[in-house]
């Protein structure tokens, strides 16, 4: 099978999830008004489409790589776009973690693994939890995106959403338990 076909194979949608997981996670707060996540990811699927020719990976792993470094490039372009001032170096920071918050959600479900079948299961519970994160209530998977995969506190995530450091632990408590259950159904 030649390389081109090996990457038409591996399909794009089914990233859908994940992407926006990250993107709204690092969608600088002063583009929220102005560009959805579900926007960036839309824009980020489209031109992996159109440049499908340009991605030399054969495995998911490197799929989703190649895939984050997209929507890194069309959150920073938006970020250019959308910006009256000069480089906002706060924003480029954001931008730099996106690949941190991928590795934390990894690792969130990684304990050590390295074998290449044991890569492609964890490829897989990433795209579940990303599908199952997408499910949660809106304050509730916020809550958890930010202290699971951005690495806030509970004072940080409570302060970011205007929510006390008790609703914050409810929302997480709930957010973790309504999680497990979404992700236990869709277990074979």
């Amino acid at each position: 099978m030649t390389d081109q076909a090996a990457a038409d194979r591996l399909p794009l949608e089914k990233f859908r999830d994940y992407l926006l997981v990250l993107a709204r996670a690092h969608l600088a707060s002063q583009l929220r008004a102005k560009l959805d996540a579900s926007d960036a990811v839309q824009q980020t699927l489209l031109r992996a489409h159109t440049g499908r020719g340009q991605f030399n990976g054969r495995t998911e792993a490197e799929l989703a790589a190649w895939l984050r470094r997209i929507l890194a490039n069309v959150l920073t372009g938006s970020v250019r776009t959308f910006a009256t001032a000069a480089r906002d170096i706060r924003v480029e920071q954001s931008l730099a973690a996106l690949d941190e918050s991928s590795a934390r959600l990894d690792n969130w479900l990684a304990a050590g693994h390295s074998s290449p079948s044991e890569q492609v299961a964890r490829s897989e519970q990433l795209i579940r939890v990303s599908a199952a994160l997408a499910q949660l209530p809106e304050d509730q998977r916020s809550a958890v995106e930010l202290h699971h995969l951005r690495g806030y506190s509970l004072a940080e995530v409570g302060e970011a959403m205007g929510r006390s450091n008790r609703a914050v632990a409810g929302l997480l408590l709930r957010g973790m338990k309504r999680l497990r259950q979404l992700l236990d159904e869709g277990r074979p």
